[in-house]
């Protein structure tokens, strides 16, 4: 079920999910809540399930601004992303300043993102 959601999702993204962020998905969140972790940086982030992936990238209009992202996760007005294909690393920006400001990279993979 969760592989046929995250296909799903890619479909609608046109874009194809990083393997590692797909099996954190799969493995780490599945079906729940929003799940909050901890960062290295010692910043509290909130991912999002894959339930609602689709319905936070579309009320912050980021493939507008940013087609080749897409959000992952927020620590207030701060945005978690991934690109799409291979790339494993995630990268931050404030959702005001998305598109207009370069991106800091948080993490080589989303399970070297929390502490």
């Amino acid at each position: 079920m969760i592989s046929a959601a995250l296909s799903h999702i890619e479909s609608i993204i046109g874009g194809e999910l990083p393997a590692t962020y797909r099996r954190f998905l799969a493995d780490e969140v599945g079906d729940n809540d929003p799940c909050e972790i901890t960062t290295v940086h010692g910043d509290s982030v909130y991912l999002y399930s894959y339930h609602h992936i689709i319905e936070r990238n579309q009320t912050y209009k980021i493939q507008d601004a940013e087609p080749h992202v897409l959000l992952i996760g927020q620590d207030g007005n701060i945005g978690y992303f991934i690109r799409l294909g291979h790339n494993e690393a995630i990268y931050s920006v404030d959702l005001g300043a998305l598109g207009c400001l370069e991106m800091d990279e948080e993490a080589k993979n989303i399970y070297l993102l929390r502490a």
